[in-house]
């Protein structure tokens, strides 16, 4: 069955006497998504290393904690986690703090995508890292213990630096699944490339050209990060493992 679509990609530029053509709408959004994704990432990673090494540790509080804060931010959609930070969380704040948080802080909107993808995505990320030390034999440990070295520095000189290394791969796909889940961000007013994609389609009714563009900028923006952590992993790989794309 033959499509009957007159493609028309000229919508994308200025014309009409318009002020600024679409296609910067795009940019714009583009240009959004990959600050609030980068700027998510830097909480996730934080958060996530944190919460995952505490999971390893023998003190059973500290352990239980980053449990609870792990099963309770991965089992709730995204997208009322959204809702919850922006909604709900300003409302049970004490008065002067939640006024400012809905009124005085600049792109509350922003914010509030930023740190709600982060904590979201920690859980995940915290995964990963107790996966990678509780890899490592421990063997290691005992033999850093036995050099007069402190349990905070076998984690810092011993375990941290050979986990990350063996999870550059799952830490790659968090991240691109923070820039994917940043077009949840559109529910709550922020402008990203999925929300300025959706405002023009339903100003120009040509929706396909407009999707068409957004998808090739995720596909471009995802394919470099992949390109870039391909060349990093197999800089950083450990003798005697098997690195991306490399033969056993």
């Amino acid at each position: 069955m033959e499509m009957k679509y007159n493609w028309d990609w000229s919508v994308l530029l200025c014309r009409d006497g318009c002020v600024q053509p679409y296609f910067d709408w795009i940019l714009s959004g583009l240009g959004w998504t990959v600050v609030v994704s980068f700027a998510a990432w830097i909480i996730t990673f934080t958060l996530g290393s944190i919460i995952g090494i505490a999971r390893t540790v023998d003190q059973p509080v500290i352990k239980g904690i980053a449990t609870v804060y792990v099963e309770f931010f991965r089992n709730i959609p995204l997208l009322v986690q959204m809702f919850i930070w922006y909604f709900v969380v300003p409302e049970l704040l004490p008065e002067d703090w939640g006024r400012w948080v809905k009124r005085d802080l600049p792109l509350p909107e922003y914010w509030t995508a930023i740190v709600c993808l982060g904590m979201y995505h920690a859980s995940r990320t915290a995964e990963q890292v107790r996966a990678g030390i509780e890899s490592i034999p421990q063997g290691q440990t005992y033999a850093g213990l036995a050099m007069g070295l402190t349990r905070f520095q076998v984690y810092r000189h011993v375990l941290l630096p050979v986990s990350y290394r063996i999870i550059i791969p799952p830490l790659t796909s968090d991240f691109m699944g923070i820039f994917k889940n940043s077009s949840v961000a559109l529910t709550i007013g922020v402008l990203e490339l999925t929300a300025q994609s959706r405002q023009i389609a339903e100003y120009t009714f040509n929706i396909f050209e407009v999707f068409t563009v957004a998808t090739l900028l995720y596909i471009t923006v995802t394919m470099i990060v992949v390109t870039i952590m391909r060349h990093v992993e197999a800089k950083v790989r450990i003798p005697g493992t098997i690195a991306m794309g490399e033969k056993p």
